[in-house]
């Protein structure tokens, strides 16, 4: 995959738009020109210079087309980068002037979009995200060689004429290639072609009113693929990754996809199912007439059509039985025609294709955009049923005259009076005319030549005449009940000859006199039973999502072949749609969750959103920003109410696996609260594995080990939507906290909503969080789980204490909040960023190697008494550098730690006071101080060498309680033991903070493992064992768990 370097389309469209007004000034200067005029007048001034052109057409046959027309049949064919995508050299005279030209082409879309890398990945962040995500346009790979292709052959030129299909999607494509030529030649003109078929006179016409770029229909494009990327991942992500763990014997490895186009699409289908599972039969009873004239039988139709009550019915039949002699009361005669078919669009040629030939949409469309590359039929997406009056029709009919099958007929309608006359319609899109025939061929086979053959077939119908006929209506009257009978004589065919898909049979009736009496041959009473609708087909399927605004013209067939993809939807022996287990399921869910997403309304609202900013009158960002939020408000409430979902599933799929509270937490992916101050990633809530409680871990994980623990006394901790107007990065959300009872100081309330990104003073003081000092407007960093609490790049050694900082101002508030006193707290020395500093500069704060590079700081993993110590190795492998993290440098570290920068001097007005907390574990529970000279706060064991930390992994009374011991090998420890929680200060009344947990993602840091700072004196025998004390209060004769002032 290759990102597209891109200049943005602003630097260009402007200069298209500031293009615009000097013509529109112009053309009021000059009001005897026309604008055509005015904008050529102008560009020829800039032509002179030009001598190379670069032609892009958006497929490789439609290149090869337009070159051989406009080359004469001369065009010289080389290789590029792309083998399916040929350079076509020839001589043109454009602009006025003969230039070398240099026709090549794309397939399809150059640049694709995609979300931003950190946010690719199904499980790299909440789905709801992705509503406000960052993406980007790149190349795929697929793609690349057609790029460079471009980017060699327009650095030789001086224009670029774009010959893309002349729709919305061709108008984009045509604005990625523009990108990716400006941004190798920035002072190259560009031009847009206009034309609908790849013939002669369409070429020539096309080369000779070359215009400017649309870039309002193509930001229209623009605006659809943002929406349906973002739409369609939140909501596909979501459904997919909930039920496969909810229905893993059915979904287990099933993609369950969601479009905002094809679930209305499904709900169509689905509608219809439900409809005839909901009809109820209702019998009906009416009364039929039949008269005998020799070998000819007349059956009257009663003119009350049916009636649903039998009595009543049943009444009105003796009536007309006891006096049965029919007289005529009435006998007309009239014209009938029947109408010529009107010109072919897309949408009726997908309908009449799947009706007449059995051929799906989504083949129909391929066959013919095949056909048009080729040069046999117009531009074949198209919404327009009218031919202009400039199209001249008779040598388009002349051409079909050399035909066998249709030559004859071909020829008639040339000699109709007044030559070809098409019957018109109504709707036009001002940019291509209907569907008709090029060129002639009679080679073509399979559905190729039959779809051809059923195009010139329309085309020859609609331009032709309506059949004509004569209708006879007979009406007859019986005991006052009227009966009607008709005959119909066909007296021209016309267009019926040439078009065999419509059918016009001939009734003979006998000839009926005004006022004559007869006596009918049967008068009967006959019942019958109302039907269901049908499921169903294709062509009815575009019929609705036509009417309702679903999709365009071009992707109808799309979106249908995707629900059948997706095994949403079936079809029966006879094609006609089905639902499936799957998409019924779905279309209920959703449903009962309030909003109707099966319904249309979203998307038509959206796709008229779209036609009103490719014609100008809306704008883009507003359009995008409005749906995104309106999708966005759907999605947390599908989100909220995802359980419906799995309960409308339930009766197909089976019954909903039971999932785990853990699991469950695991499925929800949480929203971020802030930006990892180490890698820059989402820190997210996330709950403890023993109890109830929540800590903010970075998503980067086991990578990134920052993390914040909060203490016991938090009983809840949830995100809140409110965002700090303060700290930065942006956003950092609040947080919404509830205490325990007697945690707090009475004037401070137990439920509040508070910002952990520093400037929140009281919060910094009840969860005794650590901040990074001096560390920019961040307003506090945070510690890593296997490094250090509050340390905020995971220093694997705790600095030396600093005087405590004077409290920083804050921004006055609207609703103060009473808070503690201000408690000093110690701060660690920040490590330098990745990359930055460890070259020797005595200041530097990191570990540099033998190399003068920065060290690669490592956890041991394997089994044994190092096991979770850290150290520092080489980053490059390149010398042997080794040096524990634990450990003071040794004298063949030829770089070392500076000292500590001073901090501002602490605030005067307010006395300092000793920390209520204490520094965390590093390195999964051990102690330094820095310096070299001695051992100060560090646990000795016999041996005088740092004892490790450890936890009892054991079942039994002291499980998780940490504790000191030898970190020598089995065979050669002393056998020194020491509690870590034993002859320790009182902690603070909150032991939270910025921290880390140690190796196995526990301990440390969440107010276990603290112990008094101070000297070990290593000739001192190990202390006697004395009694457990509480690790509150530490009075003996009670835990924690009991005590009376927790």
């Amino acid at each position: 995959m290759l990102i597209a370097n891109l200049p943005g389309r602003s630097l260009l469209r402007p200069g298209l738009q500031r293009l615009g007004l000097q013509w529109r000034r112009l053309c009021a200067a000059q009001g005897g020109r026309s604008p055509d005029t005015r904008l050529r007048d102008d560009m020829n001034r800039s032509r002179a210079q030009i001598k190379r052109v670069l032609c892009v057409a958006e497929k490789n046959d439609a290149a090869k087309g337009i070159a051989e027309i406009m080359s004469g049949g001369t065009a010289r064919r080389r290789e590029g980068m792309s083998k399916f995508n040929k350079i076509y050299e020839y001589e043109y005279n454009l602009f006025g002037q003969n230039v070398s030209v240099s026709m090549t082409s794309v397939s399809g879309h150059l640049l694709a979009l995609e979300f931003k890398a950190p946010f690719q990945k199904w499980h790299s962040c909440n789905p709801q995200l992705l509503f406000d995500a960052e993406v980007e346009k790149y190349c795929p790979d697929n793609m690349i060689h057609i790029k460079r292709t471009l980017e060699k052959e327009v650095r030789q030129c001086q224009a670029l004429v774009i010959w893309t299909d002349c729709d919305r999607e061709g108008e984009n494509i045509g604005f990625e290639v523009i990108d990716v030529c400006k941004a190798v030649k920035h002072n190259l003109q560009v031009f847009r072609a206009k034309f609908s078929e790849i013939t002669p006179n369409s070429i020539r016409r096309a080369c000779e009113t070359l215009t400017a770029p649309d870039a309002n229909v193509s930001d229209a494009v623009d605006v659809r693929q943002e929406l349906d990327l973002r739409i369609g991942a939140s909501f596909t992500r979501f459904q997919t990754l909930r039920l496969q763990k909810i229905f893993p014997e059915s979904l287990a490895n099933q993609l369950i996809s969601y479009g905002s186009c094809q679930f209305p699409t499904l709900g169509f289908v689905v509608e219809r199912f439900k409809a005839i599972q909901a009809f109820i039969p209702e019998t009906f009873y009416k009364i039929k007439v039949l008269h005998e004239v020799e070998e000819d039988t007349v059956e009257f139709n009663w003119k009350r059509n049916r009636l649903f009550h039998h009595t009543a019915c049943l009444v009105l039949y003796q009536i007309c039985m006891e006096d049965p002699m029919a007289t005529v009361t009435s006998v007309t005669s009239k014209p009938k025609s029947k109408w010529r078919p009107l010109p072919l669009d897309t949408v009726e040629m997908e309908k009449l294709a799947s009706r007449k030939l059995r051929i799906n949409a989504k083949e129909t469309m391929k066959i013919a955009e095949k056909l048009y590359t080729q040069g046999f039929i117009s531009y074949p997406r198209t919404e327009t049923n009218i031919f202009p009056a400039t199209l001249n029709l008779s040598p388009l009919v002349e051409l079909q005259t050399q035909s066998q099958a249709w030559g004859t007929f071909a020829q008639q309608v040339l000699d109709q009076p007044g030559g070809p006359n098409p019957r018109q319609g109504k709707k036009s899109d001002q940019a291509h005319p209907p569907i008709h025939p090029t060129k002639f061929t009679h080679t073509l086979q399979g559905n190729e030549g039959r779809i051809y053959e059923f195009i010139v077939r329309h085309f020859l119908a609609c331009v032709s005449q309506d059949a004509l006929g004569h209708e006879t209506v007979v009406d007859i009257d019986i005991a006052q009940e009227t009966f009607s009978t008709s005959g119909l004589m066909i007296i021209a065919r016309n267009y019926l000859d040439v078009y065999p898909f419509d059918r016009w049979s001939a009734k003979v009736i006998p000839v009926y006199e005004n006022g004559s009496q007869f006596q009918p041959s049967a008068i009967e009473m006959v019942d019958g039973q109302t039907s269901p609708p049908q499921l169903l087909t294709e062509a009815d399927l575009i019929s609705l999502m036509e009417k309702h605004g679903i999709g365009t013209d071009a992707t109808h067939a799309d979106h249908i072949e995707t629900i059948k993809s997706r095994m949403y939807v079936g079809l029966t022996a006879d094609q006609r749609f089905l639902p499936g287990e799957l998409g019924m399921g779905l279309v209920e869910g959703y449903n009962s969750m309030g909003y109707e997403m099966s319904k249309p309304n979203l998307r038509a609202e959206l796709e008229a959103d779209l036609k009103l900013v490719s014609e100008g009158r809306k704008d883009k960002r507003g359009v995008l920003l409005q749906h995104i939020q309106k999708y966005k408000t759907v999605f947390i409430e599908s989100v909220r109410k995802a359980k419906k979902l799995d309960e409308a599933l339930s009766p197909y799929l089976g019954a909903a696996q039971e999932i785990p509270e853990e699991e469950q937490q695991d499925m929800e992916i949480p929203l971020p609260v802030r930006k990892c101050p180490n890698c820059s990633r989402d820190m997210v809530l996330k709950k403890k594995r023993e109890g109830n409680g929540k800590y903010l871990s970075c998503v980067g994980f086991p990578a990134c080990k920052t993390a914040v623990w909060f203490p016991e006394t938090v009983l809840e901790v949830s995100r809140d939507n409110s965002i700090c107007p303060t700290c930065q990065p942006r956003p950092i959300h609040m947080l919404r906290f509830k205490f325990r009872r007697g945690s707090l100081p009475p004037m401070m309330p137990l439920e509040f909503v508070g910002c952990i990104g520093g400037c929140d003073e009281m919060l910094r003081e009840v969860l005794d969080l650590k901040y990074l000092r001096g560390g920019g407007g961040d307003g506090g960093g945070v510690g890593r789980r296997g490094g250090g609490g509050g340390g905020g790049r995971g220093d694997p050694r705790p600095p030396a204490p600093r005087p405590p900082r004077p409290d920083p101002p804050r921004p006055p508030r609207s609703n103060p909040r009473p808070s503690l006193p201000p408690v000093p707290s110690w701060a660690p020395q920040p490590r330098p960023p990745p990359g930055g500093g460890g070259s020797g500069d005595p200041n530097s704060d990191a570990i540099v190697c033998n190399c003068g590079q920065v060290a690669l700081l490592l956890t041991v993993r394997k089994d044994g008494p190092n096991q979770g110590r850290q150290f520092y190795k080489c980053n490059a492998g390149s010398c042997n550098f080794f040096l524990w993290s634990d450990e003071p440098n040794q004298p063949q570290a030829p770089q070392s730690r500076g000292p500590p920068r001073p901090l501002p001097a602490p605030n005067t007005s307010q006395p300092p006071r000793p920390s209520l907390g204490f520094k965390n574990m590093f390195g999964g529970g051990r102690e330094q101080e820095g310096g070299a000279g001695g051992h100060v706060g560090q646990t000795m064991c016999n041996c005088n060498e740092t004892a490790v930390m450890l936890t009892v992994q054991k079942d039994g009374p002291n499980k998780g309680r940490m504790f000191h011991t030898c970190g020598k090998p089995r065979d050669q420890q002393c056998g020194f033991f020491q509690w870590a929680d034993e002859n320790a200060p009182p902690p603070g009344s909150f032991g939270g903070g910025f921290n880390g947990g140690g190796d196995r993602g526990d301990g440390g840091g969440r107010g276990r493992g603290r112990k008094k700072m101070g000297a070990a004196n290593p000739n001192k025998p190990p202390a006697a064992k004395k009694p457990r004390t509480c690790g509150i209060c530490h009075m003996p004769g009670h835990t924690r768990v009991t005590c009376p002032q927790r």
